[in-house]
């Protein structure tokens, strides 16, 4: 079964104008009608260092999931984050930023690897006293360009580490699009075979030349899960490199037809959806 997680957020905190509050809850709510799996909504994390995202909690609370199946994610970058969360009924998952590049957990979350590493076995404690779900998103997984040592042996062992903390998501992410269709499938192939009770997922940076190839590496090698952005923007502010694209959900949507993949969608709704996208984002 296909699982597509779609996430706003990523798309709007690289957005510099900053999107009113109201239209948040408008596109949102739209969102959360076209029958997604999950909605990757908002952050709890620094205003200074996300300006974008200081309302998620004022849109939260106006979001309407009377008739909706789709589940919520939010961001944290600390426990203090994680614990303000873990308070939120209407949230199911909790996601963190894990990077397995030294220099990127610096720039991202301000804190080493091991630090971050500490902060996710206070975050999943969190998450079973409060029933909720921890989910990594493994940042660098595909190479960095920091000079930090990359290898699927490092992702393979910082994998093991977290099964060993029983994380049962993690999603695979490129973070500034250094992914291509051979290293991804490499990864993917590997850490679906070696470690088959965790859900990967693809969180991948495309352009309009490579989307194509990545995901059909992802979905070769076994990924049935899947972040997208309507529109395709997005990106990480905090990297220091240029921002690439998140995958496009059209694109992923193409690419699932073609392979004959039921999508349990209302294409209606995903229709006014991207017209409220196309209103509220930056051309």
């Amino acid at each position: 079964m296909i699982k597509i997680i779609e996430s706003p957020r990523d798309a709007m905190q690289g957005i510099n104008q900053i999107i009113s509050t109201k239209n948040k809850i408008r596109f949102l709510n739209a969102l959360l009608q076209v029958g997604f799996d999950t909605l990757d909504f908002g952050s709890f994390v620094s205003h200074k260092a996300v300006p974008q995202m200081a309302d998620s909690r004022q849109v939260l609370d106006n979001l309407n999931l009377s008739n909706t199946q789709t589940k919520l994610l939010a961001i944290v970058a600390n426990l203090r984050g994680a614990k303000e969360v873990s308070e939120i009924d209407q949230i199911h998952y909790i996601g963190f930023p894990f990077s397995i590049s030294r220099t990127f957990s610096e720039l991202n979350i301000n804190t080493n690897v091991k630090e971050a590493y500490r902060i996710i076995d206070g975050i999943q404690s969190i998450c079973h006293r409060k029933n909720k779900e921890l989910v990594v998103y493994l940042s660098m997984a595909f190479g960095n360009p920091y000079g930090d040592k990359w290898g699927t042996d490092v992702v393979y062992r910082w994998t093991r580490i977290l099964n060993q903390h029983d994380i049962k998501i993690i999603a695979l992410s490129d973070t500034i699009g250094l992914g291509n269709k051979d290293r991804i499938y490499e990864v993917f192939k590997l850490m679906l075979h070696e470690f088959s009770n965790i859900e990967f997922g693809a969180h991948l940076h495309t352009t309009p030349k490579n989307w194509f190839s990545n995901v059909d590496a992802a979905y070769q090698a076994g990924c049935r899960r899947f972040d997208t952005v309507i529109n395709g923007l997005g990106g990480c502010p905090m990297s220091n490199q240029e921002l690439v694209g998140n995958l496009h959900t059209s694109h992923l949507l193409e690419y699932l037809r073609d392979a004959n993949e039921i999508i349990d969608l209302d294409f209606d709704v995903l229709k006014i959806a991207r017209h409220i996208a196309n209103e509220i984002y930056p051309s």
